[in-house]
């Protein structure tokens, strides 16, 4: 998987260059420092998908957003993961505003997990998206309270909203700290709120997550 990868901060750009060179499926083809020479680099060599920061030159602000945003709209099939120090809910719903497809937004804390960054950005890379656990909390947190989620109780939100990052019932029990029973219990339940029944053409979980992305406004 051919990668670009973005960030203005020397030790940052050097520290990640390295741990993604140690990735075997990664071939990092490009590390650039700003927007511009981010895009530029993006339509010099395709990449699969793009990591980049929030915050670069010239405001340091949001920057990694517009460029994360014009990527997509330039090279549709290249993916995007932004990268941000804290969960700032504003810049998540920018870059969600048009789809999640082929986008990712994960805290830094996260990038020192190899295994993690490299399976958000294949997930990208083939038009999924990787959300942060924690700024799943966040959105949900912000709108929660709207439409069919409002009869979920706080413990079935929670693990909805990690069930919307990918994530399987035995890896929402590791990062909720629950047993695998009890989050078969919940997710039982948030189905059975949601109306969501078995049939053979859909499939519920991705129902499930859909209503959660709805109710959100990502």
């Amino acid at each position: 998987m051919r990668v670009v990868f973005a960030d203005d901060n020397y030790l940052v750009r050097e520290g990640l260059a390295a741990l993604l060179a140690q990735a075997e499926a990664i071939d990092l083809v490009d590390v650039v420092a700003d927007p511009e020479t981010l895009l530029a680099s993006v339509a010099m060599h395709s990449p699969d998908a793009v990591l980049t920061d929030i915050r670069m030159p010239p405001s340091h602000t949001d920057e990694g957003i517009e460029a994360a945003k014009r990527i997509r709209a330039r090279h549709p099939g290249v993916g995007v993961v932004v990268l941000s120090q804290y969960v700032e809910e504003d810049y998540a719903f920018d870059l969600l505003s048009d789809g999640v497809a082929g986008m990712g937004y994960l805290l830094k804390e996260r990038v020192g997990d190899l295994d993690e960054l490299v399976r958000a950005l294949t997930e990208v890379a083939r038009g999924g998206s990787a959300l942060d656990p924690l700024v799943v909390e966040a959105l949900l947190a912000r709108r929660g309270n709207d439409g069919p989620l409002l009869g979920l109780t706080d413990r079935e939100r929670e693990v909805l909203a990690v069930m919307a990052t990918g994530r399987n019932n035995a890896a929402i029990a590791r990062t909720l700290f629950m047993s695998d029973r009890a989050v078969e219990k919940h997710i039982g339940s948030v189905f059975q709120k949601l109306g969501l029944v078995e049939e053979h053409e859909t499939n519920r979980r991705v129902m499930a997550v859909l209503a959660y992305v709805k109710a959100s406004g990502a």
